[in-house]
């Protein structure tokens, strides 16, 4: 009926063939520009013409039937009367070009950056850091959020310079991108300043105890084409351990962990998400039946409550162990939650299930070659290094920071603080090398900030969260592919062949 009515409002007949309705849909968007409500129409189409089924979050079964198709009425649109995009500009009145992708609606709607006075009248800045990425520093990740809220507030709350900012905001209804910083610049978005200073962040409109609510086809797709545009800007891997979810950001230190946010939380479907990237889970790591690693890949078209896109790890190969580490399945607690995508080591299998090493222990879930939660892999690893006077622990941190030696005598080193040892036997999935970084960026001016590098480090799939460990610490174990050839190499290797 809202069809019909936006069909008649534009003048045109209410028939039986769907192509003659392309204006109708494109109105129905809500959008406010031609290309928003463009963008939207041709998503809507291009659903129809793949024949979907799908159960929505809240349960309900829905699929289209084939039938025959024509190209949609696209002349239609102009019906609409829609201005095109608009750019609001910056303060200043120069504004560098959107970074969006040219088949999504983007606007431009500028972070703060201003300075005020802060406590005891000592200058203070906000909302974010003026940089020069890639230069200054590489972007190795993508981070995904959920503002648990809605679209005009946040867009609004972004321009005070006392809140925080992020790149980038979509609108839940039509998948409408607003960006707010330049790539370039780094927001304070993650709730760890390594990540923050080597991220972009991405946040969605809605609540994530919402899903069906908020998690709409509009926004996964004008997401997944904006990351995907993003990945090939910044030449980042297709893969969970470069697109993270913001509750997979460790904490920067140990008492921190219980401060991190759960978004987008374990109701976002990372599989569909990462078939709209064009990178399916099937594919990732390298299929191996015998491969040391698995890719958690369990069946998930929507639900809540203990029904998420991933799997629940207990202690013991049955499905009536306890969940590992004391957890429950609350929609807040990770400790039993491997999620869709992440890579772990194959600590052990027995029948029809494996167990993973996680967080230091042993984690276990079904995997039925009938109804398969997972696919085995080849990549790399790492373990404990070898030899006398090795510790019997890896301390694992939550920021790769240099070591004191790396500082200049007029800056002094931040201390890194491990958020977990885990013992050295154990084996945990690599997910990137670098060396380590460390922005010391205390100032409003950007000409004053300093990026002080370091030792080397590997990024691993911790547990539900990422970690780094020192290469110092630990040893590679590189995957059948690149036997032989450098951590480095070797992770750049996976990455490229995830992508």
């Amino acid at each position: 009926a809202l069809l019909a009515e936006a069909q008649r409002a534009l003048g045109l007949p209410a028939g039986a063939d769907p192509a003659d309705w392309y204006g109708a849909v494109a109105r129905y968007s809500g959008a406010g520009t031609a290309e928003g409500a463009a963008a939207f129409a041709d998503e809507v189409f291009a659903v129809l013409a793949e024949e979907p089924a799908r159960r929505t979050a809240d349960g309900q079964r829905l699929r289209l039937a084939a039938g025959p198709h024509r190209e949609p009425a696209t002349g239609q649109l102009g019906l609409l009367g829609l201005p095109a995009a608009g750019d609001s500009g910056g303060a200043d009145g120069e504004a560098p070009p959107l970074e969006c992708p040219a088949e999504v609606s983007c606007v431009r709607q500028p972070a703060a950056y201003e300075e005020y006075p802060g406590p005891g009248g000592e200058p203070d800045y906000g909302n974010h850091d003026k940089a020069d990425r890639p230069a200054s520093q590489r972007v190795e990740y993508l981070v995904l959020h959920t503002v648990e809220g809605y679209f005009d507030s946040m867009t609004e709350l972004v321009r005070d310079p006392r809140y925080l900012s992020w790149h980038y905001t979509l609108r839940s209804s039509d998948g409408l991108i607003a960006q707010h910083l330049p790539t370039a610049d780094i927001g304070w978005h993650a709730g760890n300043w390594y990540v923050n200073s080597k991220s972009i962040g991405i946040e969605h409109e809605g609540f994530l105890a919402e899903p069906g609510t908020w998690y709409t086809e509009a926004m996964y797709r004008a997401s997944a084409r904006l990351v995907r545009h993003l990945a090939d800007l910044h030449s980042i891997p297709l893969d969970r351990a470069h697109v993270l979810g913001h509750h997979n950001v460790p904490p920067t230190l140990p008492e921190n962990a219980s401060g991190m946010h759960n978004d987008p939380g374990p109701y976002w479907d990372w599989a569909h998400y990462f078939e709209l990237l064009g990178a399916p889970f099937a594919d990732a790591a390298g299929a191996d039946p015998d491969g040391p690693l698995v890719v958690i890949d369990p069946p998930y078209d929507g639900g809540t409550g203990e029904d998420f896109s991933g799997v629940a790890l207990r202690t013991a190969p049955d499905p009536g162990a306890p969940l590992l580490g004391d957890s429950s399945l609350d929609i807040g607690d990770t400790g039993a939650r491997a999620a869709a995508g992440q890579t772990f080591v194959v600590a052990e299998e027995r029948g029809e299930w494996l167990a993973v090493w996680f967080e230091g222990r042993k984690g276990w879930f079904a995997n039925p070659p009938d109804a398969p939660t997972a696919h085995r892999a080849d990549g790399a690893r790492v373990t404990g290094a070898s030899g006398t006077g090795k510790q019997d622990t890896i301390p694992v941190y939550g920021r790769a920071y240099p070591e004191a030696a790396a500082y200049p005598e007029d800056l002094p080193p931040e201390p890194v603080t491990p958020i977990a040892e885990v013992p050295a036997d154990q084996e945990y999935a690599l997910g990137l090398t670098t060396d380590s970084e460390f922005l010391a960026a205390r100032s409003f001016d950007p000409a004053r900030h300093r990026v002080i590098r370091g030792e080397e480090y590997h990024q691993i799939q911790l547990g539900h969260r990422i970690g780094y460990v020192r290469a110092a610490d630990v040893r590679v174990l590189p995957a059948a592919a690149t036997a032989g050839t450098s951590p480095r190499a070797a992770a750049s290797a996976a990455g490229t062949a995830r992508r």
